[in-house]
This record gives C-alpha cells, sequence and structure tokens, in this order.
C-alpha cells in the first residue's frame, strides 16, 4: 500500500468510522488534548490503524495519555487498553499520568501494567500494538535493545494484528544517528528493523508529513513544535 493522504484515504476507505468519531468527540477528553487534535489528526491516525470496538490493544509508551484515553473509547466495553513501559520504572519516580488515566471508571477498560513488555512477555494477545512518538527513543536503551523489542512485539500480537508505528522524520539516510539529540528517526531504518522482526509492512500514511520541516531541529524547541514531519507505518504479523 502506498502512501495515503486524506483525501485518497477517504476515498478508499469512506468516512471515518462514527466508533472513532464518538471517540474523538468524547466531552470526557480534557482540553489539554483536544487542543491538539488540529495538528495530531486523531481520527484519521486511528481510523488509518483499523482500531475498532472489541480489540486488545497494547500501547508501548503512551506519554501523557493522549492517544490512550482515544484507544480505550474506541476499544470499549469488549476491548481492552493495556499499557506497557519501555524502561523499568525507577523506585522514585512519580507514578506516570497513564495510572491517573487508568484509575478513573470512564476508562475502565485501560490496564497499566509498570513492568518492561520483554519481562512480561505476553504472547498472541493483542489485536493492535501502539507507539506513537516513541520508537526512535527505543534506540537510546542498552537493554532491551531494538531487536529484542522488536520480537517481543511480534510475539505479543495475535497471527494478522498490527504494529502501528507513528514518529518524527529524520533526514534521509540518517539511520538512528539522531534519535538521542533531535529525537529523530530515518522510517527507513525502522522498515527494515521492524521486518527484521518478521513484520510485513503494510500501509503508510502521509497525513503528518510536514514538507518545510528541515529534519535539522529538536522536535521539542522552537516553532517547529508541533509541526514536524511524521511518518505512520503499519505493519502486521503474518496470520500463517
Amino acid at each position: 500500500m502506498g502512501a495515503a493522504t486524506e483525501g485518497a484515504y477517504a476515498a478508499r476507505h469512506g468516512s471515518i468510522p462514527k466508533y472513532i468519531s464518538d471517540a474523538v468527540a468524547d466531552k470526557a477528553r480534557p482540553p489539554a488534548d483536544t487542543e491538539r487534535d488540529a495538528n495530531r489528526k486523531p481520527a484519521e491516525t486511528l481510523a488509518f490503524a483499523g482500531v475498532k470496538p472489541g480489540d486488545w490493544v497494547l500501547e508501548l509508551a503512551p506519554g501523557k495519555g493522549y492517544f490512550t484515553r482515544l484507544l480505550s473509547a474506541v476499544a470499549g466495553a469488549k476491548g481492552q487498553v493495556s499499557v506497557y513501559t519501555i524502561a523499568a520504572p525507577k523506585p522514585d519516580a512519580p507514578p506516570p499520568p497513564v495510572v491517573a488515566i487508568a484509575a478513573d471508571p470512564h476508562y475502565g477498560n485501560v490496564k497499566v501494567t509498570l513492568q518492561r513488555l520483554v519481562d512480561v512477555k505476553p504472547t498472541n494477545s493483542f489485536d493492535l500494538v501502539w507507539t506513537t512518538q516513541n520508537y526512535h527513543d527505543f534506540h537510546n536503551l542498552s537493554d532491551p535493545d531494538i531487536a529484542t523489542l522488536n520480537k517481543a512485539i511480534f510475539a505479543a500480537l495475535k497471527p494478522g494484528g498490527v504494529y502501528f508505528i507513528l514518529d518524527h522524520a529524520a533526514a534521509a539516510g540518517s539511520g538512528a544517528r539522531d534519535t538521542n539529540t533531535l529525537h529523530r528517526i530515518d522510517e527507513e531504518t525502522v522498515k527494515q528493523e521492524v521486518k527484521a522482526a518478521g513484520f510485513e509492512l503494510v500501509g503508510e500514511s502521509d497525513i503528518l508529513r510536514n514538507k518545510s520541516d528541515p529534519h535539522t531541529a529538536k522536535v521539542y524547541e522552537g516553532p517547529i513544535q508541533g509541526h514536524t514531519d511524521q511518518f505512520i507505518l503499519k505493519f502486521r504479523k503474518p496470520k500463517k
């Protein structure tokens, strides 16, 4: 599948499913989240991933929970959103924001596991593994290394399950050079690493691309913050 613009996406797939529109319109979402919707395009992003009611979702490194709330609303009462950390949490660190989300009855299907995915080792359990703006950071860990993590994700998914990656784009050909400085990564490197774990690349979307981003600035500094060039990749674990 080639890159998909918003218009091309609509032409091929029709309108955004109502369960996704309803999740985005949920009045329980905090203003800090909804104010970012224009830039993050959550409806189009969720629709491209293919998440649906009843799905069991594994979210890696959820940050402040922007997509955690949305995934919870889409998965619904028959689904679940399991949140895992990447690195082992420090004993004296405050609980991550997602702990408060999971404690809210409105998000009763959110389960937080403050352990590394590679330590828990769930197998063939999830319909979707989701990570946004974080894959580059996985390169900055000495344990687990990226190959081990991707293999753990492969094992956690059901056959036919989706591995969804959204991240800040680095300059073409830069590989993983900028992961710890600019917090970016070359999407071709991501493709190579994930396919090496056994996944098939089944889709790419350009709904968050920004051709004016020079790929030379840190993603959280200056006018580029919130407007970076971002790639979206959709991988699938083979059914057999």
